[in-house]
This record gives structure tokens, sequence and C-alpha cells, in this order.
């Protein structure tokens, strides 16, 4: 390799709003690559690709497209505020948990003086479902404000993290435009942190006359939980919402700040009291009338609150006011896994007693070791609010400077912001502690659990010291002595119990095996190979653990039975646990190297297990599973007739034939190479068996397992992922025959961050346009009209396992920055020419190839490449 110095700091700027969503409709086609390049790779051709329904990706929504929008405005591990396609405020989650259907009366209004004499609500027209959705249809939608006059036309446009909604009306005389955004800067986790969001209402006065307006913002107290002890606070240009704490309820104390950078504000901290809809109504009346309402804090709880900003704009005059929200909610009753059986635990006060546990009982935010309270949150929020958003466009900016295609960037951006959802925790140490998703009321399936965080990519390049805090707690704080990981982490942050009776070897063979790649990952993205060599001891007894436990006879394949992210144990050998099997020897041996350890015992099970995989377990197609239930020390028990009647005598029998329930056999598996995908991802070499074989069996899950439309699947359980006329990747079909009566539990599902591991692993194979193929079938489930664009769910709202969405950027460029080399690696599968986004340890850029040499332009923080290896 050449040795070679390329440091550049230049910056591009992206328009928001009008430009933005121009920009946005162009019809420019970029090829990428020369045309000189006659025997170059597949070129693929940047055009204004569209969906079935005509949205183009990555462009506006609008009409029925803007109905399910919904994008988060928060922190990681803060909660969040979504603000819909028309512009309204919901999925208010601010108290640690989801609360998917909490849509507050808070809106925005403006009042045109003058003839005529016009009030909206400053969002687009109400959303279909809501005429007869949840909660409180039956009863009128009781609470709403959808009675209120709206613009009659919106448009909304996501720029990760900003959104912008364009509103129009025939009888306002401005242009209305809206921004929605929270920071977000990698590599700046704390300020990334910040239980605060934005919207910035901007007017524009397109007539020849003058326009003397007032917009104010209205809520009621949502957060009030217990009356006595709710209030309407003042705060800077604004007013806080808060509850108090209650003897027996602690944990509802908090506080939600509305408050503007416009020093002629005037704040009604008190709605008329009255019965029934009385201070709604009164406040209608306010707002229609132009009325600007200034009236003190009262001392008793009060129904809700307004601030209002009257302005005048000459022709052509503009005014941006910002609307700052934040929040603080300190303290919780989340409290999650059992403490080991001899370990002293914490006492009801949360004091640790013995130095093992959390020095809190209960969960507490990131924030709250951070601020004493909302009014400081305020204070920060209102101080540095221009530097935070400058750097945050600088990111926005960073990664939309791309050619790569835009259904690509669609997809990694709108999964970025399971990053602001109650999916991710932060306790006041700053480590992580993650949900699998969210349910509508509370996190789904605790404790960060292991296999399925193994497909999330954007965090270990965005907020990679972040990441190491997973690795640190999976293996110093939940492996236990022998190498048993527990694969969900208890919350707070401390040791769990490994005690289970039926199982002594139970774990997840996918998520601790899964963990040593990304051990790799963790290190050769941070360059510290001392972090590296304090946790290598605990990486190297967690690898034996799994040897001993589910490959005891030395044969590199996982024999015994092993528990894995399909919540079942497979019996036998597979390609889909054992790809990752292989990985994590590979990755064990490259880092127990660096360590200085011996590590020839795992490079013979490398090599056995290769020869296992390739000789035993491919049909020519695809690597499959042998179901084992014989020379194994598992002991295999028939399903007992007699609990099912009569009826049912033949189904068993046959079952009793095919082995233990819940396994894929013969099948095609679309996870059946996962962990080829990671070591590529966690910059190992995937090629570890032989790659033809690898390509054969990506080919053959594309050929059988993608469905573009489901109308004739049959699937009896949970169809909503994808069902009817959507499309999608299957997770398993037999084209070889061979299905179980009863196979694994979700075999006949579709989950979005199995849909993109796959097109991703297709592009790194070079079979772009079979990637894409499968991201935009999964993207037109996603198209904001049946569903929310900005929430791929799978077992919870915002699922973790989308995250795999961004490895979609190395799985078409092969870029990746090697820290420990301190090297940038390209293997471009689209030609020659093109731009795509970096994130590192120490900075962020674009990065690319011009003319087949590689460049790269550092955006901010620094990047030291000494060296690169650049392909295309």
């Amino acid at each position: 390799m050449r040795r070679r110095d390329f440091m550049k700091t230049t910056g591009t700027a992206m328009a928001f709003g009008a430009v933005a969503h121009a920009a946005a409709e162009k019809t420019v086609r970029r090829e990428k690559g020369s045309s000189k390049d006659k025997d170059a790779k597949k070129r693929i051709v940047r055009k204004i690709r569209k969906n079935p329904s005509g949205r183009a990706y990555n462009g506006p929504y609008t009409g029925k497209h803007l109905d399910r929008v919904a994008f988060p405005l928060g922190g990681i591990g803060a909660g969040m505020v979504c603000i819909e396609g028309t512009g309204a405020l919901s999925h208010v989650s601010v108290r640690n948990t989801m609360d998917f259907f909490n849509e507050p009366a808070a809106f925005a209004a403006l009042s045109i003086k003058g003839a005529p004499h016009v009030a909206r609500v400053i969002e687009g027209p109400i959303p279909d479902w809501k005429y007869f959705g949840r909660p409180m249809t039956g009863r009128g939608s009781k609470g709403r404000t959808y009675g209120f006059p709206r613009f009659r036309e919106a448009s909304f446009l996501a720029r990760f993290p900003f959104c912008t909604v364009r509103l129009q009306d025939p009888k306002v005389p401005l242009e209305v435009e809206l921004t929605g955004w929270s920071p977000f800067i990698p590599g700046d986790a704390d300020n990334s942190s910040l239980p605060v969001g934005a919207i910035e209402y901007q007017f524009h006065n397109t007539t020849r006359d003058a326009v003397t307006a007032v917009f104010s913002y209205n809520a009621a107290n949502f957060m009030a939980a217990a009356m006595p002890q709710s209030r309407i606070l003042a705060a800077p240009n604004g007013f806080l919402l808060h509850q108090g704490a209650t003897e027996s309820e602690p944990h509802l104390r908090g506080g939600f700040a509305f408050f503007v950078d416009d020093d002629a504000v005037s704040v009604d901290h008190c709605w008329f009291k009255g019965a029934h809809y009385d201070g709604v109504s009164i406040l209608w009346e306010n707002i229609e009338a132009g009325n600007v309402v200034d009236n003190p804090r009262t001392p008793g709880p009060a129904p809700g609150a307004s601030l209002y900003v009257p302005f005048t704009l000459a022709p052509g005059g503009r005014k941006t006011i910002r609307l700052m929200m934040a929040w603080y909610a300190p303290e919780t009753v989340l409290r999650y896994g059992r403490n080991p059986q001899d370990t002293v635990v914490c006492d009801a006060g949360g004091a640790c007693q013995d130095g093992a546990c959390a020095t809190h009982a209960t969960y507490a935010p990131w924030y709250a070791g951070r601020f004493d309270d909302a009014l400081s949150v305020v204070r920060y929020w209102r101080d540095h609010y221009d530097e935070l958003r400058k750097k945050s466009k600088v990111f926005t900016d960073a990664f939309y400077d791309t050619s790569l295609p835009d259904e690509v960037i669609e997809a990694v951006a709108a999964n970025l912001t399971i990053l602001k959802s109650p999916t991710v925790l932060r306790q006041t140490d700053g480590r992580l502690w993650c949900f699998e998703g969210c349910s509508d009321d509370r996190g789904c399936c605790i404790g960060t659990c292991t296999h399925v965080w193994n497909y999330a990519q954007a965090i270990p390049h965005l907020f990679p010291e972040l990441e190491r805090t997973l690795r640190e707690t999976e293996f110093l704080v939940s492996q236990d002595a022998r190498g048993h990981q527990a694969f969900r982490s208890s919350l707070p942050i401390r040791p769990t119990d490994h005690y289970f009776p039926e199982r002594q070897a139970y774990g997840a063979a996918d998520g601790q095996l899964g963990g040593i790649m990304k051990m790799y990952r963790e290190w050769r993205i941070s360059g510290d190979t001392a972090w590296l060599a304090k946790l290598w001891p605990a990486v190297k007894q967690s690898l034996d653990f799994c040897i001993q436990a589910w490959d005891p006879r030395g044969r590199g394949a996982l024999e015994e039975p092993h528990h894995n992210t399909y919540d079942i144990e497979y019996w036998g050998p597979n390609g889909h646990c054992g790809s990752i099997y292989l990985g994590a020897l590979a990755a064990a041996v490259k880092m127990g190297a660096a360590a200085g350890d011996d590590v020839s015992r795992y490079q013979v099970l490398l090599d056995k297990g290769v020869d296992y995989l390739e000789s035993k377990l491919y049909n020519g197609e695809y690597f499959y599973q042998a179901i084992m239930t014989e020379g194994i020390t598992a002991v295999f028990t028939p399903i007992d007739a007699s609990n099912n009647g009569s009826g049912y005598r033949d189904t068993i029998e046959t079952l009793n034939t095919q082995g233990p329930k819940y396994q894929y056999g013969s099948g095609c598996l679309s996870d059946g190479i996962l962990g080829f995908w990671m070591a590529h991802v966690c910059g190992l070499d995937g090629n570890i068996v032989d790659r033809e074989k690898i390509r054969g069996n990506l080919r053959a899950i594309y050929k059988y397992n993608l469905r573009h439309d489901l109308s004739e699947h049959a699937n009896p359980q949970r169809p909503a992922y994808a069902m009817g006329d959507d499309g999608g990747l299957l997770l398993c079909t037999w084209p070889k025959g061979g299905e179980l009566s009863i196979p694994f539990i979700y075999s006949n599902e579709v989950w979005t961050g199995i849909e993109y591991q796959v097109a991703a692993h297709l592009m790194i194979e070079g079979m772009v346009e079979e990637g894409l193929d499968i991201v935009r079938t999964c993207r037109d489930r996603y198209d904001g009209d049946r569903r929310n664009p900005f929430n791929e769910y799978e077992c919870g709202h915002w699922y973790a396992r989308a995250l795999s969405s961004y490895g979609l950027l190395q799985g078409l460029t092969g870029v990746r920055y090697d820290a420990v080399e301190k090297t940038l690696y390209i293997d471009s599968k689209i030609g020659p020419d093109f731009r795509s986004f970096l994130a590192t340890e120490t900075g962020f850029g674009t990065a690319g190839l011009k003319n087949g040499k590689p460049f790269l332009e550092v955006k901010q923080g620094k990047i030291d490449v000494e060296h690169f290896a650049a392909h295309a």
C-alpha cells in the first residue's frame, strides 16, 4: 500500500425548507462511474426512483403518504416527542418509557389580523386514520384539537435529524414552513443525549401588503399526573408544565418547558378555569381574535398555558420563531433482571452495599446526573442552541452529500431515529442499556439483547464510545466466572442471575459469539489496543464457554442445542449460528495474537469448522441445518401424544419423527450466513468459507425468499410486519422440500432488520441490484400511508434490528476506517466514482472515489489516515 496523507476539511451547504423540497423533487440523472470503463462492475444509475404509489425515495411525503409520518425529536436515552407529517406533536414519550398514543392538546396557531381575518392551527389536514382511530374515538376524540381550522395542504421532508413541513392555505397570505430538529452530533454523545427538541416556525410575506399576525403556542398540562402537585411555572420566555412528586410515587416528578427566543413574547400561565370545554373555548376565542394574553402563574393547578408573539411583516419580509422544548423526568420505576443469588443487593434507599450493583435501585436517565432540574436544561438549551444546531447541520450536510441510491439513504436515515426513541436508555454513568423495541406503553424485550443488537451497525460508527459500554457490560458485568453470558443485561446495569436449573448451558449462542466479533470491531474502530487487552481475558473465557457448551467434541460446529434470536434452540449444526461461530473464532485468533496469547486451539477449530460447514451443510445452493438428536449430550424428549387427544396422534407421530419442534432443517434461511456478513462489517474477512458458496447462498435467499406480493402467502404467526399486497423477505422457505410440520416459530414472517443485512451482504458480493430490490421492497411498506416511515417495527416500535440498515453504506462502498492500521479501506461495488458518508471515533466526513482515486473530506474532528486500500 502506498502511504498518503489526504486530510481535507471542505464543507458543503444543504438547504432546508423550500430549497430542500425543490432539490428533492429534481429529476436530474447522474451516472456513477466512467463510460470509458467498459469492463467495470455493473453500474448503478442514480435517478429519482419512485415506489409503486409514485413517491420518490428520499423525497417529500405528500397526500396520503403524510398520514402515518411521525418523526422523533429528542436525545439518546432521553425520550422523544414526534412531529407528524402535518406538523402536529404526538407520541410524547418523555417519562423514560414509550407512550405511543400520547397526543396531548399542544399546538401552534397563527392569527392574521385585518381583512380578511384568518386563524389557523399551524398544521396540515387531519390524517384520515384519526377520523376513527384510538384513543377516545367513541367519545368524539375528547381532548383533541381536531375541531380547529388547519392549513389545506402540507408536505414533509426528512433530512435527519431535521425535518421540514411546508404548509399552504389559499386564505393565509403567508408562506409557512416549520423545521423540527434536535441535536445529533456523531462523536459528541452528551450533547446528542439532551432531553430537548425545537420547531422553527418560518413565515414569509409574499404579498404586496404588510401583514400583522400573532403566533401562539398552546399546551394543556400533559405532565399533570397527580392534581394537587401539578403546576404551570414560569420559564424564560415561556412556561413550564410541572408535576411534583408524591410521597407514594416520587417518579411522577417532572417538567416540560415550551419557550421562544423572542423577547416580545407574552405568556398566559393559566387558561380560563371552568367546567367541560370552557378553557379551550376561551383559548380559541383569543386566538381567533388575535388577542395577546398576559396572565401570571396561579398558585394552584392550571389546565394549560399559552405563549404569544405578535409580529408584522412588510412585503417580502420574513420571520422565524424558534419554539424550544426541554423536559426533565429524573426518576423511574424501571428495574429489570434478577440479582445473583449469592450477592448482596442494594438496600431500599438505593445505596450500594457491596460495590457490585448500580448506584440507584431503579434506572435514572443520563441527563438526571447532568442537570438539577428542568430549568437548568432550559438554560443549557437556550445558551447552546446556535452551536448545537450548527454542528448538527454539519452532520446532516455530510450525510446527504452523497451519490448513493436514494432508497439506501432513506433507509439508513429513517432508522437513525431509533436512537432518539425510548428503545434506547442511557444511565447517569453514561452507559447504554436498550430494549429491543417498544410496546405501546413500555419497553419491549429487555436487556440490550445480544442477538438482536448483533444486527445494529449505527452506534459503533456514530458513537463508538457508547457502543464500547455495551461490550463492557456484556463481558465484565453480565458474564459469570464460567464464561456464561446473560444475553439480557439487568437494569440498572449490575451483575445478574445465571442460574437456569433446567438448562445449565442456557444462553444465546448467536448473541454471545456475535459479541466476540463486535469486540474485534470496536477495537479496530477505536484503535485502543489497551482496551482490548483489558477485556481479552473475559472474551477468551466467553469463547471457551461456548466451545464447551455447544461444541464439546471440538468439531468446529455447534452440535448441542443452542438458543438463538428466534427464541428457540437449534438442535444440530447449521449455517446460521455456525457462521457466527466461525466468525468469532476468526476474530479471537486476531485479537488473541494482538494480546500475545496462544490462539492455536481457536485456529484448529476454525479450520475444522470451515471444512464441516462446506462438506456437510451445503446442498449445492445454500447452507442448511442438520437436525441432531443422537450423538450429542442433550436428550430429545418426544411429545406426549396424550396431551392432545387421539385426533392428533398422526400429527404427533410425524413431529416426533422429525425431531424437536422449531427447527429449519433443509430450509433456505435468510439469516443462513449472518455470521459472514457480520465478519465483513466488523472488519474481518467475511469470506471465511468458499466465496462461491457464500454467493450461491445469497442468490438462493434472493431467489426463494423475496416476495413482491404476499397476498397468497400463508402466515399464521404475526402478519402485520408484511401482509396482503405488501412485499418482503420471508425468514425461511423450503425450495428443496422437507418443510417441517412445525418449523421455527417466526419462519413465515418478514423482519425488517434481516432484510437489510441480506441486502447489504448481496451488495458486498457484487449483487447490487438484488440488494437494492430488497431495500426498495422494505421501504415501500414504510411509505407513510399504511406505516410510519420512521418506525420500522418488529417485536415493538423503533425496533433495534432495523439499525442493520447502516451496513448498506459499507455494503455498497466498502468504506471502512481502521484506527489500528490508520487505513481507509474502500471496496466499491458501484464503480470508480462515488461519494459516501464516513464516521469514525475522532471525526466524520465524506469519503469515496473520483476517477478511481480515493479521497476524504473531513467535515468535523480529524481522521488520521496514513494509508489507503482502494478497489473499484
